[in-house]
């Protein structure tokens, strides 16, 4: 009969999601399965790629907020060498650092009234994304879009609430009389517009 082992690693941080499974895998002695509980979507990614590598079949659900069972049957046969568990490493490579840079509150050239409503319509689509950005980033005409009287407010303060880095120029919000009027995210300068846009892994201008 098939052995069974199975594994919490509930609130443990990657690499040790693949390094318990691969010592429960070891453990087996030969064919069984091992179902590893986590509670994160990139340890049931770690783990999937971990399976496949080992030459097992593997498949996940998801239980509930924030908890994830991986099931992974081991064949007969399969390994793991001495030492390989604890030299494991996180598979699934760091998220994306996506940046979003806005210089102007009108989004393309042609029509000024299009080109505000585009924006609006932009920044909407953004909060709607699977994959939210690390960081946006407003100066020249686009601080406008973070102080009062803005129609993107409600859509820049919904992405806020979800941890995005929300960042306007100074020097821009100062030329345009805006200082005092800033209604969402924090006052930036010219240095840090320029570190974020350098580890950004990905930048999208509107």
């Amino acid at each position: 009969m098939a052995n069974n082992v199975q594994v919490d690693a509930i609130g443990d941080a990657c690499p040790i999601p693949v390094v318990k499974t691969l010592k429960a895998l070891a453990s087996l002695g030969g064919a069984g399965t091992v179902e590893t509980l986590v509670d994160n979507e990139v340890a049931v990614q770690n783990l999937t790629r971990m399976a496949h590598e080992k030459g097992c079949e593997v498949s996940s659900e998801q239980l509930g907020e924030k908890r994830f069972r991986v099931t992974l049957t081991a064949p007969e046969g399969v390994t793991v060498a001495d030492g390989e568990a604890d030299q494991a490493n996180c598979l699934v490579p760091a998220a994306k650092n996506l940046v979003i840079q806005v210089s102007s509150d009108a989004m393309g050239a042609g029509s000024d009234e299009l080109g505000r409503n585009l924006m609006k319509a932009f920044v909407y689509a953004v909060t709607q994304q699977d994959e939210l950005p690390r960081t946006m980033l407003f100066y020249n005409g686009g601080a406008r879009l973070t102080c009062e009287g803005s129609p993107c407010l409600d859509d820049l303060r919904a992405l806020a609430d979800q941890g995005v880095e929300i960042l306007t120029c100074g020097t821009c919000l100062n030329h345009y009389g805006l200082t005092e009027q800033l209604a969402v995210g924090e006052v930036t300068n010219m240095y840090a517009i320029c570190q974020r846009l350098e580890q950004a892994t990905n930048v999208v201008r509107p």
